[in-house]
């Protein structure tokens, strides 16, 4: 317990599972103890726990009965004075820090069991899926955000850069923190209301999850559409071998954007990233595709690059 009134602090672990499942992004999630949408969670005992990692991949087994495989550090949450998640209940009062890591699978057959289920990652974000154009949530979102904006010129130069609300402005599909803390900061998202005591929102189709486990997964989501295009990270997310087709459908999936077919598949072979495998796919529902496969690192040495996302189509 913290001395001279200081309050104490407890690290906490979280894990964000990212697979694909039906061409859709998914992630795994649990439920917290008030039945909310939350991310495999536990915390870090330093009388007891060895490593971070090791911590972390005991509890999500543990939580969910899905073995975890890579998995990198993405951050560690506990800014001083932020709102959410609140100091743990309790005599202690503890400050939580959250240390989030994202893994990326290809096993989301089915639900791994226990209190575990594959969520898709725009139910949590409806308005980061452009793959058919301007999502429909956008309709609902932007008189809250240009309500918020009013005149005042700084906030209207955010809501209009980060949600391309004008014509001339093009959509980075990285900022998905960005968008959803100046979503927090709007009171347009439900857990803002939560940490201020504030009403809730107008209802949008989206899903809150516990404490700051959207934050987390906003947070692994820019990550990774980041790391699309400097480390061959789609491929940990595929099967062994799958069709050009499948390919873009997975890229598409995570950027939440409609690409250029042509355009994506002169970027893989540029890339010398897949080779064919001379064997088809007789159930793409139209003419046989081939089959592709990984190629893995440059036998130099070097890293293999990452994917260009060409204009969407």
């Amino acid at each position: 317990m913290a001395q001279g009134g200081d309050l104490g602090v407890r690290i906490g672990l979280s894990a964000v599972v990212i697979a694909l499942r039906d061409r859709q992004a998914v992630v795994l999630t649990t439920h917290a103890a008030d039945g909310a949408p939350a991310l495999p969670f536990g915390p870090f005992d330093p009388a007891r726990d060895r490593t971070f990692e090791l911590a972390l991949r005991a509890f999500v087994t543990a939580q969910t009965g899905f073995p975890l495989g890579f998995v990198e550090q993405l951050y560690t949450f506990g800014d001083l004075g932020r709102a959410s998640p609140r100091a743990t209940p309790g005599p202690d009062r503890a400050r939580e820090v959250s240390v989030g890591y994202l893994a990326l699978t290809r096993d989301a057959s089915a639900a791994p069991g226990l209190d575990a289920a594959w969520t898709p990652v725009f139910d949590i974000f409806p308005w980061e899926d452009w793959r058919d154009g301007r999502p429909a949530v956008m309709a609902a979102l932007e008189p809250g955000l240009r309500a918020w904006a009013a005149e005042d010129a700084r906030r209207l130069a955010r809501i209009e850069t980060l949600f391309a609300l004008s014509p001339e402005r093009r959509w980075n599909e990285e900022k998905v923190l960005e968008r959803y803390e100046l979503l927090y900061e709007a009171g347009l998202v439900a857990e803002s209301a939560r940490d201020h005591d504030r009403p809730a929102p107008a209802v949008l189709p989206d899903l809150p999850m516990a404490s700051d486990h959207r934050r987390i997964v906003a947070t692994a989501l820019g990550r990774l559409r980041s790391k699309l295009k400097y480390r061959p990270v789609l491929f940990d997310l595929t099967p062994e071998t799958f069709t050009l087709s499948a390919l873009q459908g997975a890229a598409e999936a995570v950027a939440g954007l409609s690409l250029h077919k042509q355009n994506f598949r002169r970027g893989v072979e540029r890339a010398g990233l897949a080779q064919a495998t001379g064997v088809f796919a007789s159930d793409t529902g139209g003419r046989p595709a081939e089959l592709f496969r990984f190629l893995g690192a440059h036998p130099s040495g070097a890293a293999a690059p990452g994917l260009t996302l060409p204009g969407q189509r």
